[in-house]
C-alpha cells in the first residue's frame, strides 16, 4: 500500500480524509467482488485497490489500482475511469456520506518504484560504496568494564 499520509500539497491529510478513504476502499472492494463489467479490458481482470486518497473537501477521490496477475495497468485504469459513474452510484448507496466523491482511478506504481529502488540498492557498485559493515568499537567505561559504543 502507498500509505503516504501527506497530500500533494505536502500538508498532512486529516483523520477524516484517511478514514473516508479507507471506507471508500472497503466499499469499492465489495462492489468489485459482486459486479461484472462489459468491457474487454476488464474481462477476467482481478484488481486490488491499494489506497484511496480523498481531497480535503471530500468531493474528489483517487483510487490506486493494481491488476493482479499482470495486465496493462493503464488500460485497466482507463476502463475503470469510464465506469466511474457506476462506482459513484454504487458507493453512494453504500456509504454514509452527505455526498459521494467523484472517483478517478490511477495505476499504483509504488510497488514498481519500490522494486526499482531495491534493485539499485543491491547493485555491486552501490554495495562497494556502502563498504563493509564494521562492528561497533569496544569502549572502556570509567569503572574498567568494556562497553560497546553505539
Amino acid at each position: 500500500m502507498t500509505s503516504n499520509t501527506k497530500g500533494r500539497s505536502g500538508a498532512p491529510r486529516s483523520q477524516r480524509q484517511l478514514r473516508v478513504g479507507e471506507e471508500i476502499r472497503h466499499a469499492m472492494s465489495e462492489v468489485l467482488r459482486r459486479a461484472s463489467f462489459n468491457d474487454p479490458h476488464l474481462e477476467g481482470v482481478i484488481v486490488t485497490i491499494s489506497e484511496v486518497r480523498v481531497s480535503p473537501d471530500l468531493k474528489n477521490a483517487t483510487a490506486f489500482i493494481v491488476p493482479l496477475g499482470g495486465g496493462d495497468m493503464t488500460e485497466v485504469a482507463r476502463a475503470f475511469n469510464k465506469a466511474n459513474g457506476f462506482f459513484r452510484k454504487e458507493l453512494g448507496q453504500m456509504l454514509r456520506l452527505r455526498s459521494c466523491p467523484r472517483i478517478s482511478f490511477e495505476p499504483d506504481v509504488s510497488f514498481d518504484e519500490a522494486a526499482k529502488i531495491n534493485s539499485i540498492l543491491h547493485r555491486e557498485t552501490v554495495q562497494q560504496d556502502l563498504g563493509p559493515r564494521d562492528e561497533p568499537e569496544s569502549v572502556e567505561s570509567p569503572n574498567g568494564h568494556n562497553e560497546t559504543g553505539d
